[in-house]
Order: structure tokens, then C-alpha cells, then sequence
């Protein structure tokens, strides 16, 4: 509060002054910043947030109307969904309507809730992606021998994801670190800027669990899963390498999506916290945060509008063209590649054809493997989904 002197028939007199209302990010926009800047960005946020909410509900809408998408594998890919759906579900809406107002007026208790939730269902996807690396991993290299995937794997998956998100997203809350404003005044995330060392533990710790060990994940498993492919299409014709290059080109995009999304917010939140006086422009500061929550909108599209029983089920649901696969195979059946399993997609009918012995021995395309060729599954290819 500052004061005013007054001088009035030589009577001197202070009058206090209220200082102005936009200093107070809760309460007015920043003033540095030209109204303009918080249209774009409401607009931006209304794009990716409406896009990422049709798409991430019609995921979950065929999921539950087509019992023949609800197999073990398919799991993780919904959840996946549910995630980006809850992201832009709290932090989209919210980001649309503060950008549209220039500031942050639902204030700070809701700025904590928003902080907590965008943060929580973000992580809980970014694991969702590391986890169904490890499935395919899992399905396609048989670390386990006989051991195949079933639902309980799947759904002790899930229970992980969201237990370990909630562990390492939660203690801010506490006063582990805290959940506060962004430099442009309109979202709210972990505090980066603290000179505090508990603040500066806290976010290392994330660091290293909600970025580093999933992306760890990620290359491992892909890794392992590319080499399995490359020994298994070795001296192989053209037309049976085609499975392997695709899902190859799946993997590789699958991969550069994780890094366009996650990077460009991992590589910020360590900047500014090793620097916490750097000075960096409010509107340069919220580039990595709006690239995370695009990862809402191509998630679909890479790990579910690219898998052909999928594509057939909704082209089923809006048109009523098209054949549905069936789903009548038993999970515990013993023959070899013929499990439910089967009906996932390519991984699994490549995986019917790997020696469970892990030997990559070359192999012509008319000798027989363990397990069978791919001509061999009881499914045709143009029925199951490639991933």
C-alpha cells in the first residue's frame, strides 16, 4: 500500500492508495502482455481441446461398443485415452476460458486443482505409452517363454500407472513443491522457479521418474522388439518383410511423437530450475506446455486410428458397412499363437512365428517355425490390427 501527502490549509495530511488490481495475476492480466496473445492462445486451446475430447471419447465409445476391441492389449491403448480425455477434459476447458479472460480468475485454490489434475493425468498417460511398449515387448519377444499376456497382466498394468502417477504428482499438494501459476498467468503447473532445495529435490525426483525411467522404458523395449523383427525378417521375400517394416514405421513414429510431446516441457522444467532467475519471455515460457497438451490429439490417431480393427469397427459404427472380426477364441487355448493374443494385431501373428527358444537362425519362407508362418494363423491379416 502506498501513501499520498496531502497538504490542506497547511494541515498536512496521508492518505493511503491502493496499489493496482493487476499486479495480482489472480485478478487482472499481466500488463507486459497485449491482450492479442491470450485470443491466440484461447483459440489454439479450443482446437486442440476439442479435438482431443472427440477423439479420446469416440475411443472409449467403440472400445465399449465393440466387445472385440476389449482385448489384453487394447487396455493400456484405452486408458491411454481416458488420460488425454481427463487432461483436456480439466486442463484444456480451463486453459480455453482463462486465455479468453487474460487471466487466471477462478483463483488459487482452483489453480491447485488444475496444477494437480493436468499434471496427474499427463503422467498417467506419458506411463501408459511406456507401459504398452513393455506389453508389445512382452507379446512380440516372450521374455516369459509360455508366459502370454492376459487380462490380469493388463489390468496390474493399469493399477501401476495410476498409482505410481498419483505417487510422484500428489506431494505438491502436500508442500513438497508446490502447484502455482505459469509465467503467462493462465495455467498452472509445478513450480519450477523455487530457490528452495526441497523444491529443487522435488522436481529431480519427477524428473527422473515421470520422464527419464518411462522414456528409459520406451527405448528399451522398442529396441529390443526392432532387433527381434530385423532377425526374424532376415533372408525373408519382400511381401513377408512387410508386417516387419510396418511396424517398424509404427514404432519409429511412435517414438518422435514421445519426444515432439514430452521433451520440449522436460527440457524447460530443468532449465529453469538449475536457472531459476533466468529471464525468459511469459508467452517463449508456455510453448513446451501447449506441446504437451497436443500429444491429447495425435495419441489417438497414432495408437488407435492406425489399427485396422479399429478403423473397421467405426466405419461399422457410422456407416453400418464392413465386416467386424470375430472374437470367439479362447484364451486359454494351447496352441501355439492361437490365443486371444492372436487377434491384437500383427505384433502378435509376428510373434506367432518367433521361436519361443529366442534363436533368430535364418530361415526360408516354406520352412517351418514353432509356431507357424503368418499364412498359418486361423485370422487373415486383413483382420486384425496391426499394433
Amino acid at each position: 500500500m502506498d501513501t499520498l501527502s496531502l497538504s490542506v490549509n497547511a494541515v498536512s495530511h496521508t492518505v493511503a492508495t491502493e496499489l493496482p488490481a493487476a499486479d495480482d495475476p489472480f485478478n487482472a492480466p499481466i500488463k507486459n502482455i497485449a491482450p492479442w496473445n491470450f485470443t491466440i492462445l484461447a483459440v489454439l486451446m479450443f482446437v486442440v481441446t476439442s479435438l482431443s475430447l472427440s477423439e479420446n471419447f469416440l475411443v472409449m465409445f467403440v472400445t465399449f461398443r465393440y466387445k472385440q476391441l476389449r482385448q489384453p492389449l487394447n487396455y493400456i491403448i484405452v486408458n491411454l485415452a481416458i488420460a488425454d480425455f481427463l487432461v483436456s477434459l480439466t486442463g484444456g476447458v480451463i486453459s480455453f476460458l482463462t486465455n479468453s479472460r487474460g487471466y487466471f480468475f477462478l483463483g488459487r485454490w482452483a489453480c491447485i486443482l488444475e496444477g494437480f489434475a493436468v499434471t496427474f493425468f499427463g503422467i498417467v498417460a506419458l506411463w501408459s505409452l511406456s507401459v504398452l511398449s513393455f506389453e508389445r515387448f512382452f507379446v512380440i519377444c516372450r521374455p516369459l517363454g509360455n508366459i502370454r499376456l492376459q487380462a490380469k497382466h493388463a489390468i496390474l498394468g493399469l493399477l501401476f500407472v495410476w498409482t505410481f502417477s498419483f505417487i510422484w504428482t500428489f506431494p505438491p499438494v502436500l508442500g513438497w513443491n508446490r502447484y502455482t501459476l505459469s509465467k503467462i498467468g493462465t495455467t498452472c503447473e509445478p513450480d519450477w522457479y523455487s530457490n528452495s532445495i526441497t523444491a529443487h529435490s522435488y522436481i529431480i525426483t519427477f524428473f527422473t521418474t515421470c520422464f527419464i525411467f518411462p522414456l528409459g522404458v520406451i527405448f528399451f523395449c522398442y529396441g529390443k522388439l526392432l532387433r527381434k523383427l530385423r532377425k526374424v525378417s532376415h533372408g525373408r521375400l519382400a511381401t513377408a518383410k512387410k508386417p516387419e517394416r510396418q511396424v517398424t514405421r509404427m514404432v519409429v513414429v511412435m517414438i518422435v511423437a514421445f519426444m515432439v510431446g514430452w521433451t520440449p516441457y522436460a527440457v524447460f522444467a530443468i532449465l529453469v530450475t538449475a536457472h531459476p532467475t533466468i529471464q525468459i519471455d511469459p508467452r517463449l515460457a508456455s510453448i513446451p506446455a501447449f506441446f504437451s497438451k497436443t500429444a491429447a490429439v495425435y495419441n489417438p490417431i497414432i495408437y488407435v486410428y492406425m489399427n485396422k480393427q479399429f478403423r473397421k469397427c467405426l466405419i461399422q459404427l457410422f456407416t453400418g458397412r464392413g465386416t467386424i472380426p470375430d472374437s470367439h477364441l479362447n484364451q486359454t487355448s494351447e496352441r501355439p499363437g492361437i490365443t486371444a493374443e492372436s487377434q491384437t494385431g500383427e505384433m502378435s501373428a509376428i510373434a506367432a512365428r518367433i521361436p519361443l527358444s529366442g534363436n533368430a537362425s535364418p530361415r526360408s519362407d516354406d520352412s517351418p517355425t514353432d509356431c507357424g508362418s503368418l499364412s498359418q494363423l486361423p485370422i487373415p491379416e486383413n483382420k486384425v490390427c496391426p499394433m
